[in-house]
């Protein structure tokens, strides 16, 4: 009902006291006809201000009447886009009213609210506009279907590929992203079946499982060979989804789809990466695993023997040191041409780093002896191809190869096999190189003491298991000027164990750290102690610094700690280092100058038996050089040794170097340095290393 009609169609004539009241009845009319109505409505008066306005929008607002009448105008709940639009319309010649004009209404809890809205003047009966009525329209649901139309026409346009078929699987309707990736156009498949895709590559029971599972569940999804316009063959993921009708049938079928070809071949190159060696191509050592523990299932079906021949190029640093690494890889190539042209094709080789290759043979013999002589064979063959020349671009190299041969059976485990093989190996090494050894349990009791000293070792750290025994350093006079800390493992079962066996290996491990660092510590404690005596404050000790624990970072800060925790003068410190640890002279230099400035004292030891240059004793701030108990002990038996001591005194006297013999056992060996100018000893002449007991007591007596 519109009220402009109503009050226009009134009977402008009708004059009187009654007119009033029936206009007045009639707005009352209308008022409550405008309460019910399924839409929102409201009045503005000629100030802008609400004097009209129904329940519905009242709550869209979430306003009471009382808070707009003559109060608010409608702009003031529309947001600002909203506003400026009526303002612009306004101004542009809709100020009699408009028709559904699209806004958004603003309530008291920020809800916006989509409406349309309709405005018109409502007139006096003199025909002049008398106040504004405006309706509104909430467009909440139409907004969003509109807005899921659109969504579904994005889709049904966007890169996954989407097919319509009815009930026969004739195609209705293809979209953009279907023609992109099968190549075929509307036209060409409009009407026709979705067969013309077949690549031929499934068999007939792949597309029965695929409709039965349609039947059944009314959707399908997986990996499909299509065929494109042109003919080439692409993977696809599809998913095949029903349409049923009222009554349950399938009325259509949607098939959506996106090319998967380069993820496929993604996926596989990154598999060929994660299970062969980029170089070569041949199989790594993940690859030989898994056919490895297939072998081994064979063999314990079958009984078949099988061995693994592991393989090293002899000296193949060589090349890489002289020729370059690219020179280096065109060798490995040639390596991985002849084994692989060396055994069965059923046989497995494989690179498992460097220059090191495995060749895996299964499905030998029942019999021990004829397996073996079968991969002994086939050894002989490789250590004959490889040791041919190899023509690399413009220069020839020859090299040999070392092969340890590990035979396997029923019961065997995969890792061990692999280390027995590697064990032999080395093995072969040590007989001369260009050779072939099978493991033997021998082998495997060395390789089980290593293991359980590596494990006694790293309890030994948890459980404090090692002592410190000392050995003195006497002057001329025989006067004891010092000590030096030796490490000693008290094992709990095996009594001490000598230093040499487990150090090496806690060199390899690492596990020389924590030791390293104990040593520092008790050696600092002992220090403190000896400090707070007047009979023993000025003894100095002396304590053995790894190679590895040198090359740390931190040495010099952890040692600074150390020092300065037990409250020690640093020059009674002195630290022992080797020859090797010169080979960089800039970090050795570095940190002995760092600590020498603290006041802590290094002495080079076992000096004459490794590679230190003159130039390298010079350039670093050494306080001592200990003379090898090696040359001590044969002077007498070899005249060079004899003059090797003597240079190293003069050459030490030279650079103003405190010197030391250690291993010094006779009278004669003492006052052979002496006379040369050494006069500081260490050896059993005085005294075998001791624990502190008896070393406090030996002082006691000197």
């Amino acid at each position: 009902m519109n009220p402009s009609a109503l009050l226009v169609s009134t009977n402008r004539a009708e004059k009187g006291a009654g007119y009033a009241s029936r206009i007045a009845a009639l707005e009352d009319a209308i008022d409550r006809l405008y309460e019910s109505v399924p839409f929102g409505t409201h009045c503005v008066a000629a100030d802008g201000t609400y004097s009209r306005i129904n329940a519905l929008e009242l709550a869209w607002l979430g306003r009471q009447r009382h808070e707009l009448i003559g109060k608010h105008k409608p702009t003031d709940f529309l947001t600002p886009a909203s506003q400026e639009l009526v303002r612009r319309h306004v101004e542009n010649g809709g100020r009699s009213g408009f028709v559904d004009l699209e806004l958004e209404l603003m309530g008291a809890d920020g809800e916006v609210r989509p409406i349309a809205m309709t405005s018109n003047w409502l007139v006096d009966p003199a025909g002049a506009p008398a106040e504004h009525r405006a309706i509104l329209f909430d467009l909440t649901e139409t907004r969003r279907a509109r807005e899921q139309s659109r969504l579904a026409a994005l889709a049904f346009d966007a890169l996954t590929g989407i097919c319509v078929t009815d009930a026969q699987g004739v195609v209705l309707q293809v979209n953009k992203a279907f023609t992109e990736i099968t190549g075929f156009l509307p036209e060409d498949v409009r009407g026709k079946n979705m067969h013309i895709l077949n690549s031929g590559k499934h068999e007939p029971d792949f597309y029965r499982d695929m409709w039965a599972s349609i039947s059944q569940k009314g959707f399908w999804q997986g990996e499909i060979y299509n065929r494109r316009k042109d003919g080439k063959v692409i993977a696809e993921w599809l998913s095949i989804s029903t349409v049923k009708g009222a009554d349950g049938a399938a009325q259509h079928y949607v098939g959506s789809f996106f090319d998967i070809t380069r993820s496929k071949a993604d996926q596989a190159e990154v598999s060929h990466l994660a299970f062969y060696d980029p170089l070569t191509q041949l199989p790594n050592r993940r690859l030989l695993q898994d056919r490895l523990a297939h072998a081994l299932q064979l063999a314990l079906r079958s009984g078949l023997k099988g061995a693994l021949l592991y393989i090293d190029i002899d000296n193949f640093k060589t090349i890489n040191d002289t020729r370059g690494h690219a020179a280096g890889d065109l060798v490995l190539l040639a390596v991985a041409q002849r084994l692989r042209a060396s055994v069965r094709e059923c046989d497995t080789v494989a690179r498992i780093g460097g220059d090191e290759f495995v060749v895996l043979l299964d499905g030998l013999d029942r019999s021990d002896e004829v397996s073996a002589a079968r991969a002994s064979q086939v050894g002989q063959t490789i250590l004959e191809v490889l040791s041919r020349p190899y023509l690399c671009g413009d220069f020839e190299f020859a090299c040999s190869a070392s092969i340890g041969v590990s035979m396997f059976g029923e019961g065997d485990v995969a890792g061990e096999l692999l280390q027995h093989a590697d064990m032999a190996m080395y093995q072969a090494k040590k007989a001369g190189r260009n050779a072939l050894r099978f493991f033997n349990p021998a082998m495997q009791s060395v390789v089980m003491a290593r293991v359980a000293l590596d494990q006694d070792l790293r309890r030994a750290i948890e459980k404090q298991q090692f002592v410190l025994y000392f050995q003195p350093q006497v002057n001329a006079q025989g006067r004891v000027i010092g000590a030096e800390a030796l490490l000693r493992w008290m094992h709990p079962e095996r009594g001490m164990v000598p230093p040499g066996e487990f150090i090496p290996m806690a060199e390899e491990t690492a596990a020389i750290l924590p030791i390293g660092q104990w040593v520092l510590e008790a050696a600092c404690a002992q220090l403190q102690r000896w400090q707070s005596r007047p009979a023993t404050a000025v003894l100095q000790l002396a304590v053995n610094v790894s190679p590895r624990q040198f090359a740390e970072a931190e040495f010099v800060d952890r040692v600074l700690e150390v020092v300065e925790r037990f409250g020690v003068a640093a020059h009674l410190l002195k630290l022992e280092i080797t020859e090797s640890m010169v080979l960089d002279l800039e970090d050795t230099s570095e940190k002995i100058r760092a600590l020498s400035a603290r006041g802590v004292r290094f002495s080079m030891d076992d000096f004459g038996t490794g590679y230190s240059s003159l130039l390298g004793l010079t350039r670093l701030p050494l306080a001592q050089l200990k003379i090898d108990q090696s040359f001590v002990q044969s002077m007498g038996e070899r005249p060079s040794d004899a003059i090797v001591v003597q240079t190293v005194i003069n050459m030490a006297l030279s650079l103003e170097l405190e010197v030391i013999a250690e291993g010094v056992e006779t009278e004669e060996q003492r006052d052979f340095l002496a006379r040369h100018g050494c006069h500081l000893f260490q050896g059993y002449l005085y005294s075998r290393p001791v624990p502190i007991a008896e070393f406090e007591a030996y002082l006691a007596g000197h």
